[in-house]
Formats: structure tokens, C-alpha cells, sequence
């Protein structure tokens, strides 16, 4: 897919953290395979989807598809 489906993935994994998926998906709404497939960026997500996610995860929709920090910067 896209890079923004590749933003989602890695986005959803960091906050799934340590969670079991099965139980992360329960957690936002949404089918245990659909979850496996938005965190190996094989899933063509549609509006209604990220709505339930944004409400489950109380956050913007932008904050799901943020690009990662730089690791490199240097901290003031």
C-alpha cells in the first residue's frame, strides 16, 4: 500500500505497545484480523474506521498518521 498505510501500522503498533492484539482490537472496536492487517499496512481503511478509532483512542485523526520523530535531534 502507501506510505500513509505505513504511518498507520507503525502508529497503531506503538500504541498497542505490549497489548495482545486480540485484546487491543477489542479495545478500539474493531475485528481482530482487520487490526493484523492496518499494522502490516494490508488494509485499504475507510472513514467510518478511523472515526472509531480517533473515539476509541480519544484522539485527531492527523495524530494516527504522524510522522515518526527523529531520533537525531538534538534536545535542548
Amino acid at each position: 500500500m502507501g506510505q500513509l498505510a505505513d504511518r498507520l501500522a507503525k502508529q497503531l503498533r506503538a500504541l498497542r505497545g505490549d497489548l495482545p492484539q486480540l485484546k487491543f482490537s477489542k479495545k478500539l472496536g474493531i475485528s481482530n484480523a482487520s487490526l493484523n492487517r492496518m499494522e502490516i499496512s494490508r488494509q485499504n481503511v475507510t472513514l467510518d474506521t478511523l472515526e472509531t478509532l480517533c473515539a476509541r483512542l480519544k484522539c485527531d485523526v492527523g495524530d494516527l498518521f504522524a510522522k515518526p520523530e527523529s531520533k537525531s535531534k538534538p534536545h535542548k
